[in-house]
């Protein structure tokens, strides 16, 4: 098949890694003609090009396609990826992320490529956004998506809100999962150990790891709120932060100000093939984020055999299950401080959680099971419109 996959930036993310080793998978294992089509990756939280090149993967760089509204710069983008589609003339337009999702569903619809899909990664309206901007949000996507032929989601919840929200119609969605690379969270490449002592945690100390974006509305905040009371009631509890962004400095210093610095571990940016032996290395994952699709580092803490803590916002709940860790409300502050005391507490309730955890998702979010079910959804579209 010829294939555009669209994004608007190919930065350091779980939508962006998933849509690369759907490129990838397509490439490599089926043998189609794969394009992305990305903008730029601004920001602090690394790119994807280097591994897009060394995967010999067919990679244009649309400098116009970017995240922020700019009426000009982003109807530039919508004509110049007209002009990429009638020269690469492909059969499938796969879009990615809100922006790229609206610009190049529509210019694949007026292109009149034969399939059009998007994927919700993450529905750009919700609860922790302002009225203004999920109205407009609503009609934009409302509006896109009568402009494609299938919808994935990378959980059902994802396509209860878009539904609820007048999005589309049922029969365009389609659930599958975010993919990765199982195997190296079942056997993460460096031992544990290993890893531990590297990061300066001591063999007593129990460690909660958070792998997100240093960025409004991610939970760390929250993290920080229920620190000083966990730390009096253990002062064994470590909290190690993965990841980068704006909030960096200012997280520091709160740490620094609650006299609790000792206790947090900033570990930076890192490459993804790190993310496996990093989180063999906790004890907990602890994610309280208030906007996810379905955040990858839930199910990724699972396959290392480590319980999650998470609030049950859009997918948590599909994989945050009372066998498998700790669901709370959104702002839970007191139900956060007490999960985290509990599995601090507790080793064996730990080892069971995160044992049924790896039993249950693995097949689930193996990244050829998603290709496979992206593949054969191509093919079904394709195959209705030239019996039409």
């Amino acid at each position: 098949m010829r294939i555009i996959h669209v994004i608007t930036r190919l930065i350091i993310g779980g939508a962006q890694e998933n849509t690369l080793l759907t490129v990838e998978g397509l490439h490599h294992r089926y043998g189609d003609d794969v394009t992305l089509i990305t903008g730029p990756a601004e920001g602090p939280e690394g790119d994807l090009f280097g591994r897009a090149e060394q995967l010999g993967l067919k990679v244009e760089l649309m400098p116009e396609l970017v995240r922020a509204v700019r009426p000009g710069t982003d109807f530039r983008a919508y004509r110049l990826l007209r002009q990429a589609i009638r020269r690469l003339q492909p059969e499938v337009v796969h879009t990615h992320s809100s922006k790229a999702g609206i610009s190049g569903r529509a210019a694949a619809w007026h292109e009149r490529v034969p399939a059009v899909v998007h994927t919700i990664h993450g529905l750009p309206f919700g609860p922790s956004e302002s009225p203004m901007k999920n109205r407009a949000y609503v009609a934009l996507e409302r509006w896109a998506a009568n402009r494609c032929h299938a919808i994935v989601s990378v959980c059902d919840s994802m396509t209860d809100q878009a539904l609820e929200a007048g999005v589309g119609r049922p029969e365009q969605y389609s659930t599958v999962y975010s993919g990765m690379d199982v195997n190296t969270f079942l056997d993460p490449p460096r031992s544990r150990d290993e890893v531990r002592h590297e990061l300066g945690l001591a063999d007593d100390e129990i460690a909660f790891g958070t792998v997100a974006r240093l960025f409004e509305r991610k939970g760390h905040d929250d993290i920080l709120a229920v620190a000083p009371a966990v730390l009096a009631a253990n002062p064994k509890v470590r909290f190690v932060f993965i990841g980068d962004g704006l909030l960096r400095d200012r997280l520091i210093a709160e740490t620094e100000r609650l006299g609790l610095r000792h206790a947090f571990q900033f570990v930076g940016l890192v490459p993804p093939g790190r993310i496996p032996e990093l989180l063999g290395a906790m004890d907990a994952i602890v994610h309280p984020s208030l906007r996810e699709g379905l955040a990858r580092v839930l199910p990724q803490g699972l396959l290392t055999g480590r319980p999650v803590i998470s609030y049950d916002v859009d997918g948590a709940r599909e994989v945050v299950l009372p066998e498998t860790g700790v669901l709370l409300p959104p702002r839970d502050l007191p139900g956060l401080q007490a999960a985290i005391l509990r599995l601090a507490a507790a080793p064996g309730l730990r080892e069971a959680l995160g044992r049924e955890g790896r039993a249950r998702f693995a097949h689930q979010f193996r990244h050829e099971t998603m290709t496979a079910q992206l593949r054969s959804l191509y093919g079904r579209l394709l195959e209705t419109r030239n019996s039409h």
